[in-house]
């Protein structure tokens, strides 16, 4: 069943590169939904309900504004899987216990504070979400009757402990979701569970990882992110079946080069932490794909990754380096590289050498050049340059044609006064980022990019947008906020694929400010009256012109010229004909 949440692993084919001056490469997995951590690996929840005859196996009333469960979602004997999310239900009737073969309850984000008696009668209950849920921590120990459960989510409950119950009895749980509480250790108890794999403990109060979890030999996936942690114990090298591991958001200074032994590890985030260093044994670590270090103290390149040949996603932001050493370029599987607010006054050519690469952002250092080997990165759909030193525009952009996202904001950096006209030669360019600068015009150029969805020339000095502009028939998001534009072109509502355009803090006279404020539907209408009544004056304009040509005829055949002359301005006909015009 999928959750309210995705997981936090970025997948590997993803190439759409959030950059620095809009969402954070390294945050792009943090979500704002508070019910599920963003870590877990999600089911499916959105299957469609399967009837077999006339059993009902599957009824789905979330988000339904439901005060109480109704009987008759109670009464189907074969239900299996039951959907009562997001509603207003207070308590749980004792009727739950006819559900004899329910295997998948979910009644998270309601207003539950007791949970019956009758809710452990359930024994085919494999899988359990009370999240969000005023509960009373008195009634939790009744779930420690449902001992075939596998999934149990207590998330953001205000939960201080967990019921030693709980973890004495669930001893088939593969996966406890206690994240959003207020846990500072957990029982230890809590060994009996050795069949877990997941257990998610984001957003609480632990000061050191909870030793208790090292003796968890199954463990797959332990989440900790967003917890004052400053301590790991070297036992945490018992976990050999460790493959994801979330330690972002802590305290932590030092990590035990005891974890080397956890050889399956394939996603380890350490990002935003105190860590001046890594252990130099972590090199052992070859089967890890996904590596976040963000935003600590390092100011030196971590030279163990370059033993890990597997990577495929590596996320070095704000470390303060300035160089990557040439053993890098052994990492020849990397498709997303952040290099993002470091210190580099050019781009590493090591770099230039890893073919496979698909997302690079450099936002945030000092670089002043594009280097000619750029080419070679054949495979790269997304760069993000935002918030550099470049003297010039860097031509050397355009060798890359298979680039889909190209981000040029220069909030912090030097500005670009103009966008070259061999932009053309990005035919796959998707998204077009050049907020921030100070161009004073578009190519006519840019409208042969039929493939562009996004351009956003926010905050630049623009006059006026071509009329090319019109032809990109596939633009979905227009930007020009906060420019010197007093017009809009007059065919811009033949893109009739665009769905957000912005044009505040303009000084607008067509369409007027007032229209514009009026949204897009507004700003459309304006365009096709203003076309209309132009069509009718040319309309006008003929038949006064006809008009005047008869006129003309009629008195060319005059045998009094001097008439002609004299008295042609003055004829009724001519005299109406000017005042329609």
């Amino acid at each position: 069943m999928a959750e309210p949440q995705q997981s936090q692993e970025v997948s590997e084919e993803e190439t759409h590169c959030p950059t620095a001056d809009s969402v954070d490469l390294e945050d792009d997995h943090f979500e704002t939904v508070e019910e599920i951590p963003v870590n877990e690996v999600q089911e499916d929840k959105a299957l469609p309900p399967p009837h077999l005859t006339d059993r009902i196996f599957f009824i789905d009333l979330a988000n339904k504004q439901l005060q109480t469960i109704s009987p008759e979602a109670l009464s189907p004997e074969h239900l299996e899987e039951l959907h009562l999310e997001k509603n207003q239900i207070v308590t749980i009737p004792e009727s739950i216990k006819c559900l004899k073969k329910i295997k998948v309850l979910y009644l998270d984000q309601n207003h539950i504070q007791d949970i019956c008696e009758e809710l452990g009668e359930l024994k085919s209950l494999l899988n359990l979400d009370l999240s969000n849920n005023p509960l009373s921590c008195s009634s939790l120990p009744v779930i420690s009757k449902l001992q075939s459960l596998r999934q149990l989510r207590l998330y953001k409950i205000n939960l201080h402990e967990i019921p030693v119950q709980i973890c004495e009895n669930l001893i088939h749980l593969e996966l406890l979701g206690l994240s959003d509480n207020n846990l500072e250790c957990l029982p230890k108890e809590i060994v009996n569970m050795k069949k877990l794999k997941e257990i998610y403990l984001q957003k609480n109060k632990f000061e050191s990882f909870p030793e208790e979890l090292c003796h968890i030999a199954s463990l797959e996936i332990i989440d900790l992110e967003q917890n004052l942690i400053s301590f790991i114990s070297d036992k945490v090298g018992f976990l050999t079946n460790l493959v994801k591991l979330f330690l972002a958001f802590n305290d932590l200074s030092f990590i035990p080069p005891t974890l080397q032994h956890c050889q399956k590890l394939a996603v380890l985030d350490l990002s935003h932490n105190l860590l001046f260093k890594l252990p130099s044994d972590l090199k052992n670590l070859t089967e890890m794909k996904i590596f976040r270090l963000s935003t600590n103290n390092l100011k030196k390149f971590p030279r163990q990754i370059c033993c890990w040949t597997a990577l495929s996603h590596v996320y070095l932001r704000d470390l303060g380096l300035h160089k990557v050493p040439r053993s890098f370029r052994r990492l020849t599987r990397v498709k997303v590289l952040d290099l993002s607010e470091n210190c580099f006054d050019k781009i590493p050519k090591t770099i230039c050498t890893m073919k496979n690469l698909e997302v690079l952002t450099l936002d945030g250092n000092q670089i002043e050049k594009v280097p000619v080997e750029v080419k070679k990165l054949t495979n790269l759909k997304c760069i993000s340059l935002s918030d550099n030193q470049f003297s010039a525009f860097p031509m050397e952009i355009f060798l890359l044609e298979s680039l889909e996202i190209l981000y040029l904001g220069q909030e912090n950096g030097i500005k670009f006064t103009g966008l070259p006209e061999e932009i053309c030669k990005l035919q796959n360019l998707k998204e077009l980022h050049v907020d921030n600068n100070c161009l004073e015009y578009l190519p006519v150029t840019i409208g042969s990019l039929t493939n562009l969805k996004i351009l956003d020339c926010n905050n630049n000095l623009l006059k006026k947008l071509p009329d090319s502009v019109c032809k990109l028939q596939g633009l979905q998001t227009l930007l020009v906020q906060r420019n010197h534009l007093t017009q809009l072109p007059k065919d811009l509502d033949s893109l009739q694929e665009l769905k957000l355009l912005l044009v505040d803090e303009n000084p607008m006279t067509d369409p007027p400010t007032e229209v514009c404020c009026q949204g897009i539907s507004a700003i459309w209408q304006y365009l096709r009256e203003k076309r209309h009544k132009k069509a009718k004056l040319l309309k006008i304009q003929k038949i006064i012109s006809t008009l005047f040509g008869n006129l003309e005829e009629d008195f060319r055949q005059s045998e009094d010229m001097n008439f002609h002359q004299k008295n042609l301005h003055d004829h009724p006909v001519f005299q109406k004909c000017k005042k329609l015009f």
